[in-house]
Formats: C-alpha cells, structure tokens, sequence
C-alpha cells in the first residue's frame, strides 16, 4: 500500500481507504433506500480488520450511514487507535421520513459527541459537513461549528463532502476564504466533472478524497444488462434496467483501453483516479474481505495518451450520461 499526505495536514493517508456507507446496512427513509441492502455485521468486521492488514488506514464513515450504525462498527474495531485515520460526516438527519439538512451549529455539535461515543474515539481525524450547500455556508453556523470543534481537540481537520454534479459553488466559497482542510468529491470514469477542482484544491493545499470511484459497481465489470437490485439497495433506482444498459454500452470503449494493461476493471478503474495529481485517497466501498483484497491490488500507471483518451470519452459521451443520474 502506497501513502499520501493529505493537503496540508500531518495526515499520511492510504491511497485506497475504506468506504463504510454499506456496511451501515438496509437503512430505508419511508420507500427510500439510503443503503446498500443486507449485510452481515461478522462479516463487515472481518472486512475492516482485513483491509487494515492491508494497509488501509484510512475509513471514511458518516452518521447518516446505517442511522449510526457504520460508525459503530468501526468503533468497536478499531477504537481509539492512532494508527487508524477516521473521516466521519454530519448534517443529514430524518424528520416524519423524510432526509432533512441540518447545519446548525447546535446540531454539529451535538452530532459530533454521538459520533464520537460510537467511534469510541477522543478525536475525529476528519470531519465533514455531508453536502452542504452554499447557503449553509454563507449563513456561517457550520463553519463557525466545525472551527469550534478544531479548537477544542474534537477534529483535528475538518471539511465538505461535496454536490455529485457540481461540486463547484462550495468548494471555491471555501478556497477563497482559506477555510476548511479538504474536500471529498465523485470522480471516476464516467463522471470527471471535478478535473479541474481536484487541479486548484492541489495548488491550495487541501486534500482530496474521491468517492464513488467504481460508480456504484458499474466500473467493476460484475453488473449486465439483466442485473436487477433489491428495493433496499439505493442502487434500485440509481441504476434502473434501462440506464444501466446505456451506461454498459457507453463504457465499452474505456475495456478496450483497460484490455492492454492485464489487469481486472477494479483496479484500472482505480488506477485512472489516482493517476491524477491532487487526489490524496480513493474510498471504494468495502463490505467483504474479498473486496478489501481486489480493491487493493497495486496501482498501475496509465500513459498519458490513454488517459486522455478517456478524458474524451467523457468530453464526448459519459458528461450528459451524468446529466440523467439521480
């Protein structure tokens, strides 16, 4: 396993972290799933510990991930252990079934006290404002939370998971102010709407997580035209049959690139977002032992010309795919 300094932090951060949002389990609000269907707890344990053996040190979580319950998984793993660097995320909660955003500065900490009891930690490594939009930033209450909470040994960095499509607004709010230590954004093959965002945060220091880099296991080779999900996977309406046929066809080109590297889709899929500088981690979701073995095979290095190959490809076909995403 490969390091990378996080920004300008003193954080050293594994280049493949650990993405717990399914290990959360089938969380639903009301017919909505905001999970990834069922998982076995034994299992999700043995998938932490055996992607620390590793080398993953990095485990990116939120509170909004299984009601709690993913934080309390890695807590009861890992717990106050310095080797291990943990990102948790507030600002989402559920109000007569329905998500609701809350970044108040009450709500942050106090989120951030139960999130630290189920972490069984004294600190959070890296805490995140769970897609704030630009008004909560501007109203200032958030910011003012997350700096209080810096102040008193609470986080030691903090920072925004930001908008899927348009990660812009908030992030240059941030930048132009100098405030906050790093961003988490989508980038994978298909959508790479925050090249250029991943450039300037680079040359300013803050560190980058990319998340969503297989495109919910599109970009693992494993679905078909005739896979279907359960109606506890938010994958049920993410990649409904008639979408997920599109995006199959539309990729068929990238295989052909990936086709001369001998090595399995994972891992090229992976390799295309940490070939770009700035990136400082990629959080692949891991729910099994298994998957914390393919998701950490070595990096290899793409040449340049097929990367920018399939930085046209998304010039020219998967951007107004992303347009039909939900």
């Amino acid at each position: 396993m490969n390091y990378r300094k996080f920004g300008n932090t003193d954080l050293s951060v594994s280049e493949i972290g650990f993405g717990a949002w399914g290990i959360g389990g089938p969380a639903m609000v009301g017919d909505v799933a905001i999970g990834w269907g069922v998982v076995d707890d034994n299992t999700s344990i043995k998938a932490l510990r055996r992607s620390n053996d590793l080398g993953i040190n990095f485990y990116d979580t939120a509170d909004f991930y299984g009601f709690g319950h993913s934080e309390e998984l890695i807590g009861k793993v890992f717990g106050n252990r310095d080797n291990v660097i943990i990102a948790s995320k507030v600002g989402h909660r559920v109000e007569d079934e329905k998500i609701l955003l809350n970044y108040t500065k009450k709500h942050i900490l106090k989120s951030c006290e139960e999130s630290l009891k189920r972490l069984k930690r004294d600190k959070i490594d890296y805490y995140q404002l769970h897609s704030a939009k630009l008004e909560h930033l501007q109203k200032g209450e958030c910011v003012e939370a997350m700096e209080e909470l810096k102040s008193e040994s609470k986080i030691r960095y903090w920072g925004i998971s930001l908008n899927t499509f348009n990660p812009y607004p908030e992030a240059e709010y941030l930048i132009e102010r100098n405030l906050a230590d790093g961003f988490q954004l989508v980038l994978n093959i298909i959508n790479q709407r925050s090249l250029k965002l991943i450039q300037t945060a680079n040359e300013k220091g803050y560190g980058v997580i990319a998340r969503i880099p297989l495109q919910f296991g599109l970009l693992t080779g494993k679905f078909n035209k005739d896979t279907t999900f359960d109606k506890n996977d938010h994958r049920y309406f993410r990649l409904k049959p008639e979408f997920l046929s599109e995006l199959l066809a539309a990729i068929d080109d990238v295989w052909e690139v990936a086709a001369k590297y001998n090595v399995d889709k994972t891992t090229f899929a992976l390799s295309f977002i940490l070939n770009h500088i700035g990136v400082s981690t990629v959080i692949p979701g891991i729910k099994t032992s298994k998957q914390a073995e393919k998701n950490t095979k070595p990096i290899i290095t793409i040449i340049e010309d097929d990367m920018n190959l399939i930085h046209r490809l998304f010039e020219e076909k998967f951007n107004e795919l992303v347009d039909k995403m939900v």
